[in-house]
């Protein structure tokens, strides 16, 4: 994972490597998707969501798209 400033800084060092910019998420989504994520890891219950309820939390903060579906297999 790497952090930028702005989107317009992750372009300019994609394009400076040659590389295709790839979805990005914003710090305050990334922060609400890992104490989703997370939540019951220290339960003696605790496991991974699963597809339908990942994609519920990624819709949630507004991650859509063939990257955020956990079904797909196409970025």
């Amino acid at each position: 994972m790497l952090l930028f400033r702005s989107e317009e800084t992750v372009k300019a060092w994609c394009a400076a490597r040659g590389l295709p910019v790839r979805p990005l998420i914003q710090l305050d989504q990334l922060w609400f998707l890992a104490r989703a994520w997370y939540e019951n890891r220290l339960t003696v219950d605790s496991r991974r969501p699963g597809p339908d309820e990942m994609t519920t939390i990624f819709a949630r903060i507004g991650l859509t798209g063939p990257f955020w579906d956990p079904k797909s297999d196409r970025w």
